[in-house]
């Protein structure tokens, strides 16, 4: 009696158990259902909640984005570049020289700047393109020609051809920008047309720090920028056009919190060039700056200095006729700011030779503008390097050592890289800090923009073909 009675109050527990268990689950089908569609979903939905008695909120609620994104998102384009090469597929096509074409498509964005089909988007977009095709954001296809580019600046030229006026978008004055400006970002992101995103500008005239481009001097936003809104649109408030979006930094390749323009007065400047001359023309100021963290700088004490310190000044250059000398700190060039070498260098490329322009100096404690007319800048074909001379390749190097940039050290008077190291005429320089060496002109302008004292690695491929590396501590 005593085991029946405890096997039916186990058995009514149990039962209890069950009907409170399944109560329970069945009055939260909803929760249970979500939980499942977010783990299985590749995108996080967000909800918004609008408060207004939050500050951020109540600041953000004072702007209108509508109109500005109205204006621009029909002028930026989705720009495909068709890329097409011949490799090997096999051991026999590398044995016998031979292989089959391979196409590769890359994607980017475009902004329409004239009614009659002129398009801005970056050189990188466009490189190496066998067809590029635009698609505007009613789905009309064209095929685009490139009248130019820009490879330092990464800006390039487009043009279609269409039976009826474009959408474009208005170059606006990116120097009138302001830190903390709403700014938005307009592109094609992923293959996702038509995308907006709107941030404020962080900083001006931010230079990357690349080695391989020394006029860098870009926007910096917050707006949310990824592969695919590179050559989009950078807008004011106004839609106003004030950069061409070109690149994020990031360890992961996509966006985490910054991106970068190319300014809109260096943007709309190069396509002028290109359209009036064909190619890009470049004002020089002629002055040899100290680069803050420098060796020298450090030494002298120079890194706190605002503005940008004179090292030397080239002989008949525009700012050795109007009087600048070494030890001279620009501060000022017409009404712009000078605070570093890049806020220089950026205004600087959107001049030309031949224009005047008035740069303020401060010498001996006393500001003095002086009137400088900028001079045409010349290409140079060799360069000095640790008192050794380099030349552009010829034909011949390039085909000897099946390359297509470098540089040829046609005299060493450097002992130790002599004698020590083996380093003779006919070695080809390759690489400089483990970047490439293209011309004479980009290692001058390495050297006299960072000096031979940040040069730690040379590569060099000896006269038999073969590559060596030496480092400098």
């Amino acid at each position: 009696m005593k085991k029946f009675a405890s096997l039916l109050f186990v058995s009514i527990l149990g039962g209890v158990i069950s009907i409170g268990a399944y109560k329970f689950f069945s009055e939260t089908p909803e929760k249970v259902e979500q939980a499942s569609v977010l783990e299985q979903s590749s995108y996080m939905p967000t909800n918004f909640v609008n408060n207004p008695t939050s500050t951020t909120n109540a600041a953000v609620a004072g702007i209108d984005f509508t109109e500005a994104a109205e204006k621009t998102v029909h002028a930026v384009v989705h720009v495909k570049n068709k890329i097409t090469k011949v490799a090997p597929r096999s051991i026999w096509d590398l044995y016998n020289g031979t292989g089959r074409p391979q196409t590769q498509i890359g994607t980017g964005s475009g902004v329409i700047i004239t009614p009659d089909g002129y398009i801005v988007t970056n050189n990188h977009v466009i490189k190496g393109s066998n067809e590029i095709q635009v698609t505007l954001n009613d789905n009309k296809n064209y095929i685009a020609t490139i009248v130019g580019s820009d490879p330092s600046m990464d800006i390039a030229l487009l043009k279609i051809e269409a039976a009826e006026e474009l959408p474009y978008i208005s170059f606006g004055d990116s120097d009138n920008a302001k830190i903390g400006e709403w700014v938005l970002a307009v592109g094609n992101p992923f293959n996702l047309t038509s995308t907006v995103t709107a941030g404020i500008i962080s900083a001006k005239g931010r230079d990357l720090n690349e080695g391989d481009n020394l006029r860098q001097s870009f926007i910096q936003t917050d707006a949310a920028v990824n592969p695919g809104n590179s050559g989009g649109a950078l807008v004011n408030t106004n839609g106003e056009l004030i950069g061409i979006n070109t690149a994020i930094t990031s360890q992961t390749g996509s966006y985490i919190g910054y991106s970068f323009a190319v300014p809109s007065n260096i943007a709309q400047k190069i396509v002028s060039d290109l359209l009036e001359y064909g190619d890009v023309q470049k004002g020089l100021l002629g002055i040899y700056p100290v680069r803050k963290n420098s060796k020298y700088a450090l030494e002298n004490n120079l890194n706190e200095v605002n503005g940008v310190y004179v090292d030397k000044v080239a002989e008949d250059s525009g700012a050795s006729i109007a009087g600048i000398k070494s030890g001279d700190i620009i501060s000022k060039l017409d009404n712009v700011k000078i605070s570093k070498f890049s806020d220089l260098s950026g205004y600087l490329s959107s001049k030309r030779p031949g224009d005047v322009i008035a740069v303020t100096v401060l010498r001996d404690d006393t500001y003095k503008t002086l009137p400088v007319t900028l001079t045409k800048e010349k290409v140079a074909v060799s360069v000095n390097l640790m008192n050794m001379t380099l030349e552009n390749l010829t034909s011949e190097d390039a085909k000897k050592f099946q390359i297509s940039d470098g540089l040829k050290v046609v005299q060493n008077n450097n002992q130790q890289l002599y004698k020590e190291l083996g380093i003779t005429p006919g070695y080809i320089l390759v690489e400089v800090n483990g970047k490439k060496v293209k011309t004479a002109q980009s290692l001058k302008e390495f050297i006299t923009s960072y000096g031979e004292d940040q040069i730690r690695i040379l590569a060099f491929l000896n006269p038999k073909g073969q590559y060596e590396r030496f480092i400098f501590r």
